[in-house]
Order: C-alpha cells, then sequence, then structure tokens
C-alpha cells in the first residue's frame, strides 16, 4: 500500500506540472511538442518527451486526485495510458469521445504497460454520449452485433484489428508479386465482358435518361458495358508484352445469395503468367503467395491476429500453423468425386462426375485431406470458361483447371491455363455464338502467343481462412449482398 500511496503521489505531482512554455493562469501546453501514433509511442524510448496524440477515449478512470484514460488512434490494437490531474477532467471526457492530449511521455510504474503519458493538456475535440452510444464500455460485442452499424464499428477492437489486418495483407500481396518480378496493371472496372460466362453481371448505364435519346444505340458507351466480374481477360492482352503480370481490386457479382461466403462486391488478387505449360506451375505461384501473405501477417499483425485466434476463432492460429507446414494436396476433380462418393455422408447436392463442386462437397475434401489446403485439378471441360485450356483426353473430357480449396471456406483460388491452341479457341467460341464478341480475344493467338496461364484469389475468403471469420461480411469494410447496400 506504501509503495502504491507513493506511486500515485509522484503521478500527481508529475501530472500537475505545466510545460515551461507556459504562461498566464490558464494552463497551456507546449507548441513545440511532437505529434506522434499511439503506436510509435508505446515502442517510444525518448522517455521525458513533450508529445501530443489524438485519438478516441476508450475508458475513463478516476482516482483520488487523478484521472486515467486509454485512448486510441487505430494505429495499434494497445490503446496508450494517460494520467492527468483531476483538474483536467473537463466537460464531455467520456468513453468514445475524441480528444487532443499534450504531455510528457514518461516510464510507467505498471507493469501492464511499458510507458504512459503524463498530460499537461487534454481537450474534448468531440463528445460523445455513453448512453446513446451503441457499443459498452465494459461489454465484448460479437461481430454479429456491431455488424448492424458499418458506420460505427470500426470504432471496437476486432473491427480495427480486421482493418489494419487486411491493410497490412493488402501489402504483403503487393509485395509478393512485386518482389517476384510481376508487373501491376490497373485493369477497369467497367467492362464490355463477361469474363466469367454466368451472366451475374451488374449492367451500367447513367441515371439520367438524356443518354438513351438515340434509339437506334441507347448506350452510353455505345455497347453494353457491366461491372467487371474479373479482370482476366485484360491480363492475358498484357501478358502478351510481360512474362508476369497481375491485378488487385474491386470485383462485382450479381449473385442472389446471402450466405456467409458471398459478396456483390469483394476484392480479387489475379495474376497471368507466361510460358508455363503445367498447372503445376501455377500451384507453385498460388500455394507460395498464400504461404508468403500468411507468413508476413504473423510477423507483422501478430497483436491483432492473436485476437481473433484467441478471442473469435479459438484454435484457429493451430490450422493456420498446419497449413504453412504442409504441403498443399493434390487430387483431380474425378479423384474428388470418387471420395465424395465413397463416404456414407449425405449431401444435399448430387456427386456425380460432371456436376459442379459444391461448398458442402469442398468443405469436406479438405476435412478428407487432413484440414490441409487441397488443390483439385482437371474439371470436367463443359464446366469451364471458354478460355481454359482442353486436356483432350478421352472418354472423360476435362479442362486444365485447377481450384484451391482451403479448411472453412471451401473454394479461395480458381485458375487454368488458357487455350492457346487458335483452331480450337475458334471452335469453341464459334459453338457457344461468340466468335464476334471476342475477335480481339482470337487476334490475342495469331500474333506472338505463347502458352500462358493464371488464376484468381478472394481477398475476403482468404482473411475468412487465415482468421476463421465465420462470415464473409465481416471481413470488409462496407458490405455489398443481395439486398443489402448499407451507406
Amino acid at each position: 500500500m506504501l509503495i502504491r500511496a507513493l506511486t500515485l503521489f509522484r503521478r500527481a505531482a508529475s501530472a500537475s506540472r505545466f510545460c515551461p512554455c507556459a504562461t498566464g493562469r490558464t494552463p497551456q501546453y507546449c507548441t513545440s511538442a511532437k505529434n506522434i501514433s499511439i503506436r510509435d509511442a508505446l515502442t517510444s524510448q525518448e522517455t521525458g518527451s513533450n508529445i501530443r496524440i489524438r485519438g478516441w477515449v476508450r475508458s475513463v478512470r478516476s482516482q483520488k486526485n487523478l484521472l486515467f484514460l486509454h485512448v486510441s488512434d487505430g494505429s495499434s490494437l494497445q490503446p496508450l495510458q494517460v494520467v492527468a490531474n483531476s483538474d483536467l477532467n473537463t466537460r464531455g471526457l467520456a468513453f468514445g469521445c475524441a480528444v487532443d492530449v499534450t504531455g510528457s511521455l514518461e516510464k510507467s510504474p505498471s507493469q501492464k504497460q511499458k510507458v504512459e503519458l503524463q498530460a499537461q493538456h487534454v481537450e474534448v475535440v468531440g463528445e460523445c454520449n455513453p448512453v446513446d452510444f451503441p457499443f459498452k464500455i465494459k461489454e465484448r460485442h460479437s461481430l454479429e452485433y456491431i455488424r448492424q452499424f458499418p458506420h460505427l464499428r470500426c470504432r471496437t477492437n476486432s473491427f480495427s484489428s480486421l482493418l489494419r489486418i487486411r491493410s497490412e495483407a493488402t501489402a504483403a500481396i503487393h509485395s509478393y508479386f512485386r518482389d517476384n518480378g510481376f508487373v501491376q496493371i490497373h485493369t477497369p472496372i467497367i467492362t464490355s465482358n463477361d469474363c466469367e460466362g454466368a451472366g451475374e453481371l451488374f449492367q451500367v448505364e447513367p441515371s439520367g435518361n438524356e443518354h438513351s435519346l438515340d434509339k437506334e444505340n441507347p448506350h452510353f458507351f455505345s455497347v453494353p458495358a457491366y461491372l467487371t466480374v474479373s479482370g482476366q481477360l485484360h491480363l492475358e492482352v498484357m501478358a502478351g508484352a510481360f512474362p508476369a503480370v497481375y491485378t488487385f481490386g474491386p470485383t462485382f457479382r450479381a449473385e442472389n445469395s446471402q450466405s456467409r461466403r458471398h459478396l456483390a462486391e469483394f476484392y480479387m488478387a489475379e495474376a497471368e503468367i507466361s510460358f508455363i505449360k503445367s498447372l503445376e506451375d501455377l500451384m507453385k505461384v498460388m500455394e507460395d503467395l498464400f504461404k508468403t501473405s500468411t507468413e508476413h501477417l504473423l510477423s507483422h499483425c501478430a497483436e491483432d491476429m492473436g485476437l481473433f485466434h484467441k478471442f473469435i476463432s479459438p484454435g484457429q492460429r493451430e490450422k493456420v500453423d498446419l497449413m504453412l507446414k504442409s504441403s498443399f494436396n493434390v487430387i483431380s476433380y474425378t479423384e474428388a468425386i470418387d471420395i465424395l462418393n465413397r463416404n456414407s455422408e449425405q449431401f444435399t447436392f448430387k456427386t456425380e462426375w460432371g456436376c459442379d463442386l459444391q461448398t458442402e462437397h469442398e468443405k469436406f475434401l479438405v476435412k478428407h485431406c487432413g484440414n490441409v489446403p487441397v488443390f483439385v485439378t482437371d474439371y470436367p471441360y463443359d464446366l469451364k470458361p471458354f478460355y481454359a485450356r482442353d486436356n483432350q483426353d478421352q472418354p472423360r473430357h476435362t479442362a486444365a483447371a485447377v481450384d484451391l480449396l482451403v479448411p472453412g471456406v471451401g473454394e479461395l483460388c480458381g485458375g487454368s491455363l488458357r487455350e492457346e491452341r487458335l483452331e480450337l479457341l475458334k471452335t469453341r467460341l464459334a459453338r457457344a455464338g461468340l466468335e464476334d464478341t471476342y475477335a480481339w480475344y482470337l487476334q490475342l493467338r495469331q500474333f506472338g502467343s505463347v502458352p500462358h496461364g493464371g488464376f484468381g484469389m478472394g481477398f475476403e475468403r482468404y482473411l475468412q481462412c487465415v482468421l476463421g471469420v465465420n462470415n464473409i461480411k465481416d471481413t470488409i469494410p462496407f458490405a455489398r449482398s443481395s439486398r443489402s447496400c448499407l451507406l
């Protein structure tokens, strides 16, 4: 008790001092104080320096003549403790409010943190009524609950951690491609192509009717235009000039689904590689991208990743470690169908050769393979788009296509070798009535074409996989899905 009393006395004495440059009867804060993020303050070795932080109050506690605040600015999961004289307890200083604090960064006597800010000036920049604020100071809110407040959920620990992880994962993916010689291509968001051929497109037209006066051609772009479902075809154009290209941006699917694994707007990392002739070459890049990006997150976002692995998805870290240390499995589509048909589990969807694999099938296959990611190769030719390379095998006709299935999610990546043989490609496009539409695509095969292939990885599904998040809507800042477009 004596030691604690002495500690409080020293804090009170220190907090009552003002910067030497203060003048007059009203306390002033030092204008020479260094603006610093809370993350940098927590790791700073420069104790005794005057600093200025700005952020939001996570907790307020009064004790005798002292006031204790925990302030966060989004730069780290850990807040900075601010110790202030009770005289600085101004009107509006409450949980959730925004503050501007100046003071001296000092070594903390508490074992819970290395440093604390002994405040000389506290200004409430923006008030917050804690009674009306939907998040309460001592409650741990579920992801389902905070999803109701897309405009406020970034204030919570869990979602601010998600956003920092998302930012770092974006940097990790860019870094992987850059370090491996890929050139980034900004593929268009508005396109006249349906890359996937599934017809799940959002059409783009002006909201007014001034552009529809031309009855012969009412389209703004002179042709029907859509939000992109993939940047792949545009990457294939660039693969005729660069050996390795990639894009990373938003894609859109008008899929009428409200499931836990579908969004109408999501992000995709897509790559296209020239001069490759085997799916093995493509699978190596896919596996390396997954493992390199995940290892980066575990080393650069340890605290934020730990929050998810401890409180939101206990046991997920062990699953991630298993994925990182294991070589990914490889099975053919035909083998996958045999595995599904040999098991005793009852599936909702049929498992005949020629049927597309559903989520329940994908998750079962991953579990069957020891909860290690698995590549499924050589799908039925008729299941894949026109650009997938024909294996020309008999009696079962397959394409050189591959999907990467991961625990808890199912399909994470999809890719294929592209059909570089002009006559085969012409035949397939003609059969689909698309020869005129994709005349430009055929020309790519006429002028210096090379064997090539590529893949796309769903970014939000990747975050679901490494974090153990059950609902994909909790991995993106503003979720867009069927019948839901808040903000």
